[in-house]
């Protein structure tokens, strides 16, 4: 009997390299991106009565908080969400909150605090919650966590609603992956409607496991060049997933590669002089017209500059010109930023698990020194004046 593989490796390869969790849990977002939609679809009601309060009310705010990958969750969907909902819409972490609170809360302002959790343990996000109830008189939170056991969910707060999402979710691996991209679209869909969301699932579940499935040897390829340093760029929602992709290349290759992230706009205004011979740059180039001229525009730059190795463009409408250097993703040509988020991400996950697995590290923990951990340790936390 043929052995089972995951991302193109046999299971008994990632079994004995510490890799198997991580394999499994990037693969699985498809699936777990339709179950997550069908759960959203039956608590919709629920969630409009629970924050359609404040976030209806174009005097209050929303602010879409975690730390780490969690924080980039906010970051990707604050711009869409801002312009979709009455009220303002910020992403801030819960290291910004804990760490400076009176900069973050207005104690007079109506408050939906959206807070991120795969575990619904960490410190930072237990200790904002209680901040927010002590200095801001009309607040509602809204959890969205994977773990059912986590502390999160249960936090001691006047109005707070949990959405528990899959159980698959919560992520055994060092490396949030299915986590990041089911409480993205969590996310979403809760705000902007599951009913809107209906035609979009099956076209981004199909391009996410198309462009798992497809980028697998190319990403393991780009993995094996062994590159020194890494640049990941992106515009709008992008913006966001370009700082996830470069933190989840840091957490897999437990720091042995260099990373970077920026907008490609901001990018030439010095971020430029990060690129030497042995950096890899990879755009995620939008599908909005006029973004895209801006990140074509830089690409172009980049590859007449000659200074990095290699600079690759993942591209839901590839330019046939630029193939060998472009990883395409189907079926969403036509769709809107948001809906690339899931597909492009995956590109990034793959990548860092190649680089990896080729340091000779196990993906599922790649920090065998326990300086950094699943889920965080060492916060002391500190009273509020």
């Amino acid at each position: 009997m043929k052995t089972p593989d995951h991302l193109g490796v046999p299971e008994s390869d990632l079994q004995a390299g510490g890799a198997l969790w991580t394999a499994r849990e990037i693969e699985q977002q498809p699936l777990m991106l339709e179950r997550t939609h069908a759960l959203l679809a039956g608590l919709q009601a629920q969630i409009d009565a629970f924050a359609g309060p404040i976030a209806q009310d174009p005097r209050a705010r929303v602010i879409l908080t975690g730390a780490g990958t969690s924080a980039y969750i906010g970051q990707c969907l604050a711009p869409l969400l801002d312009r979709h909902l009455p009220a303002r819409v910020d992403a801030v972490p819960t290291t910004d909150i804990v760490s400076a609170p009176h900069l973050h809360l207005d104690p007079a302002q109506p408050l939906l605090l959206v807070s991120f959790g795969r575990s619904g343990n960490s410190p930072e996000s237990l200790a904002t919650v209680a901040l927010v109830e002590s200095i801001v008189a009309d607040v509602r939170h809204l959890v969205v966590t994977c773990n059912p056991e986590g502390a999160l969910g249960r936090a001691p707060a006047r109005h707070l609603l949990t959405l528990q999402l899959p159980e698959e979710t919560h992520d055994a691996s060092f490396a949030m992956t299915s986590s990041f991209s089911c409480m993205m679209y969590a996310t979403l869909a809760a705000f902007i409607g599951t009913p809107r969301l209906e035609s979009r699932i099956p076209a981004i579940s199909r391009a996410t496991a198309q462009t798992i499935d497809h980028a697998g040897p190319t990403t393991q390829a780009l993995a094996l060049a062994g590159y020194e340093r890494v640049v990941y760029l992106g515009s709008g929602v992008m913006q966001g997933l370009a700082r996830e992709a470069a933190l989840k290349l840091g957490e897999l290759s437990n720091g042995a590669v260099a990373t970077c992230y920026d907008t490609p706009l901001g990018f030439r205004h010095g971020p430029k002089t990060f690129l030497q011979a042995r950096t890899l740059v990879v755009v995620f180039v939008s599908n909005d017209p006029l973004t895209r001229q801006y990140d074509h525009d830089l690409v172009d730059e980049l590859r007449g500059d000659r200074v990095a190795a290699r600079v690759i463009e993942v591209s839901a409408q590839p330019r046939t010109e630029a193939t060998a250097d472009t990883i395409p993703v189907p079926f969403l040509a036509e769709a809107d930023d948001v809906d690339l988020l899931w597909p492009y991400v995956t590109v990034a996950q793959m990548f860092a698990f190649h680089v990896s697995r080729a340091l000779g590290l196990s993906p599922d923990n790649p920090n065998k020194q326990g300086t950094v951990n699943r889920v965080v340790q060492g916060v002391r936390l500190h009273s509020v004046p």
